[in-house]
């Protein structure tokens, strides 16, 4: 079951450049940077009350971050919502109609298991399903 807004992802050309707006912006220390190979990208994290900010910044010119900043800019990359198991809440939308990028959870940052779904199904939206890590 969703249970709430986890965060909200967007695209930078880089941190170093993003990470003092977003300070200035929220009036706090950016809470963490991290990077996810299986993606491609470097990530910085602001808390803001139960919904987090990532900024994300590719790091390899053929990853998904790389590859929306080309097609589309700066700008919001997608929304994740918070469930209890990613595996099943994907199963139980792919069943309901909603097309899927991933077939199966992956791990993401944080260790979260995340699977994306297809924007053409949630009206333009690119939708990230996102659970505590396994264990």
């Amino acid at each position: 079951m969703i249970q709430r807004i986890d965060h909200l992802g967007i695209a930078v050309r880089s941190l170093d450049a993003a990470i003092p707006i977003f300070e200035k912006l929220l009036g706090r220390p950016c809470d963490g940077i991290e990077i996810v190979e299986s993606q491609k990208v470097k990530t910085a994290f602001f808390h803001v009350g139960e919904v987090a900010i990532e900024l994300l910044e590719p790091t390899d010119a053929s990853g998904p971050i790389a590859k929306f900043l080309e097609n589309k800019g700066v700008g919001l990359h997608h929304l994740a919502l918070a469930t209890d198991a990613t595996d099943a809440e994907l199963s139980r939308v792919t069943q309901a109609g909603i097309k899927a990028i991933d077939q199966a959870p992956r791990e993401g940052a944080h260790g979260k298991q995340i699977a994306f779904l297809h924007p053409k199904s949630t009206s333009g939206v690119l939708v990230e399903l996102c659970s505590p890590p396994e264990g």
